[in-house]
């Protein structure tokens, strides 16, 4: 009886060591994410690089066109009021003082007041294109990162394969882990490429939409700022 139980405990405690060394085993084979980035050679060097430049242009573009795009219900009818009365200081001081693209592009034609209608819409359109440009500035780098960070991650695919190669001419022999090992490496950089094109590709055509929704809310305002001055009687 005592022999037997001996050899159960025996057989239990060696039970209990196998699975503990499996499992430790199992968790040495497995990969974190970051490490599973660095194993993807050099071309994650500028992949990196290219994924922190999309993404702090994306958050100072974001920003700045936010704040141009803030909508300020009673600027337009203020300056209509300061118009109709004669008030054109005060209507120049509220377009200063609210400091956005609409109301720069306002100022300019209210400084040309008393000058031919053509060359009043003539300042506003110069001011309206500088103002543009600046809510463009830098969001073709977005387009440039969602076209190139690709072709990096393929760069690294293609590198993995002629290491492949390489190693296989060297040690004369065609086994699952040489060719298994770089290969799947060498994958992770194409899919990294891949994510970081895809989100620069959104957040190119996300700002470009936030872009042209103010080019439009100021083409309006500067349409009806126009039929302000040419009213009669004005």
């Amino acid at each position: 009886m005592f022999l037997l139980q001996v050899d159960s405990f025996n057989t239990a405690a060696q039970d209990t060591l196998t699975s503990a060394v499996v499992e430790s085993a199992q968790q040495a084979q497995e990969l974190r994410f970051f490490d599973l980035l660095l194993k993807g050679g050099w071309v994650m060097i500028p992949l990196a690089i290219l994924a922190f430049l999309g993404l702090v242009i994306f958050i100072e573009r974001y920003i700045t066109i936010r704040k141009a795009s803030r909508n300020q219900g009673s600027f337009m009818p203020q300056i209509k009021q300061s118009i109709l009365s004669g008030n054109l200081d005060s209507a120049v001081n509220l377009c200063r003082s609210t400091n956005t693209p609409l109301s720069r592009m306002l100022q300019k034609g209210l400084l040309r007041i008393g000058r031919p209608i053509k060359d009043i819409e003539g300042a506003i359109e110069n001011v309206g294109k500088l103002e543009v440009s600046k809510l463009e500035k830098n969001i073709s780098i977005l387009g440039i990162v969602a076209g190139i960070a690709p072709m990096l991650g393929f760069v690294g695919t293609i590198s993995g394969v002629i290491r492949i190669f390489y190693n296989i001419s060297l040690s004369d022999n065609i086994s699952i882990g040489i060719i298994a090992g770089g290969l799947y490496e060498k994958m992770i950089t194409s899919a990294t490429g891949l994510m970081i094109g895809i989100l620069a590709y959104v957040c190119y055509h996300v700002l470009n939409m936030m872009v042209d929704r103010v080019i439009l809310r100021m083409e309006t305002e500067a349409i009806e700022f126009i039929d302000l001055l040419e009213e009669p009687g004005r």
